[in-house]
């Protein structure tokens, strides 16, 4: 694999960016990495980060480096800073920077597929949320996403904020969402995206969740579940014994490499 260490300007954000990519490279003397035969546009996966961490955090933490290596698949890591993988309220456009601009900077720079079969997004806890929220806004682009102890419940913790009245988490949440906290029934919420998607002949993306059974966000991920089974969309949902950590992540970035439906393309 290339590692690059990419550093940009990004006019959605109006400010200079850096960013993680993993290109697959064919070797033939590297130990322990040998790489998949050699194609013009490589699958790619947006992998995206949580609340508390940055582009360089699965790099850090993970040996995603390897284990994209052994399926041939691009990776680009971005950050959002704790933006919840929004257009920010009271801050920047990261919205539009990771669902537009990133994209497209990155088909131009680096081959990558354009094909939906090929696009996926994953991510842990916020990022978790984001990849979904991609997935969501974005059927005819994305073939697979998944969560790895995803926050899902935006409305929800925005409700929460606005009955406790914290001053901390509201004022953060409400620079993201709005002073009013207003969540639901918006594109901010997956509940809704999930309900409206299911109503209408867009293609859906492959949805892949996990999350610790010693995790707070548990309860995030089964209410979607159940969510998603009301509205007809069709999900894998696990739980397995771990907490909301990276010896939790690590295994499951794996599964989830595993079980995205690399191969079908044909670039």
């Amino acid at each position: 694999m290339a590692f690059l260490d990419c550093h940009c300007f990004s006019d959605a954000l109006e400010l200079s960016v850096s960013f993680h990519v993993l290109l697959p490279q064919k070797t033939r003397s590297q130990i322990g990495m040998t790489g998949g035969d050699t194609r013009a546009t490589y699958p790619v996966l947006y992998l995206l980060h949580g609340l508390s961490d940055d582009h360089t955090t699965w790099m850090r933490r993970t040996s995603i480096e390897r284990y994209a290596a052994a399926k041939n698949l691009a990776v680009i890591m971005p950050a959002v800073n704790r933006s919840f993988y929004q257009d920010m309220a009271g801050g920047p456009r990261y919205w539009t920077f990771l669902s537009e601009e990133l994209p497209a900077l990155c088909r131009h720079w680096f081959p990558i597929s354009t094909a939906r079969e090929e696009t996926f997004a994953a991510g842990l806890s916020m990022g978790g949320y984001g990849a979904l929220r991609l997935g969501l806004m974005q059927p005819e682009r994305f073939g697979a996403v998944a969560s790895l102890s995803g926050a899902l419940d935006v409305g929800k913790r925005c409700a929460d904020a606005r009955r406790e009245g914290s001053r901390r988490t509201g004022s953060e949440l409400q620079s993201v969402f709005g002073q009013e906290l207003a969540a639901e029934g918006t594109s901010a919420d997956l509940f809704h995206l999930a309900e409206q998607l299911g109503k209408s002949a867009a293609p859906l993306p492959a949805i892949f969740m996990s999350c610790g059974t010693e995790d707070s966000l548990l309860g995030d991920q089964q209410r979607f579940a159940v969510h998603l089974q009301q509205v007809g969309i069709a999900h894998r949902a696990e739980e397995r014994p771990g907490e909301h950590d990276w010896e939790f992540w690590d295994a499951e970035i794996q599964r989830v490499l595993d079980w995205l439906p690399l191969g079908v393309g044909k670039s």
